[in-house]
């Protein structure tokens, strides 16, 4: 026989080396990832304008339940300290006319546990549209 063979054997089989092909799959891929143009979507600067202690309410804010928590834990209501005991009845009274939403406006610095109890008042008195207004 020497140093060429006439034909397999069963028992050999042709094997490709997939190693380079992988290799290659690699590095297109790094090509591809380092080529590629990452696109950065800008926006619209969202400009909040500063609530005012003075202004007076308007037709809008007179169909809002506002409520006041301060850093300090005190809930005011139109200018009246009702304190915690007072919500769930001051909601209920004004939405037994129509169903209006309720704003708690509360100070950066003010405790969640408060504001979270006002919520749940709120919630308890029937009101089903509630947010919350952080503000300086």
């Amino acid at each position: 026989m020497g140093r060429f063979r006439e034909g397999l054997n069963d028992s050999d089989e042709a094997a490709i080396d997939m190693s380079p092909l992988i290799d290659c799959v690699f590095i297109l891929l790094i090509f591809f990832i380092v080529t590629t143009v990452f696109v950065e979507e800008s926006g619209l600067p969202a400009v909040q304008p500063e609530p005012s202690a003075n202004a007076n309410p308007t037709d809008e804010e007179s169909k809002t339940v506002v409520f006041q928590v301060s850093a300090d834990g005190t809930i005011r209501h139109e200018g009246r300290d009702i304190g915690l005991h007072g919500v769930g009845p001051t909601v209920a009274r004004r939405i037994q006319k129509e169903m209006v939403p309720v704003v708690i406006q509360a100070e950066r610095k003010a405790k969640a546990g408060i504001m979270i109890g006002v919520l749940d008042a709120a919630m308890a008195a029937g009101a089903e549209d509630v947010s919350v207004d952080a503000r300086n």
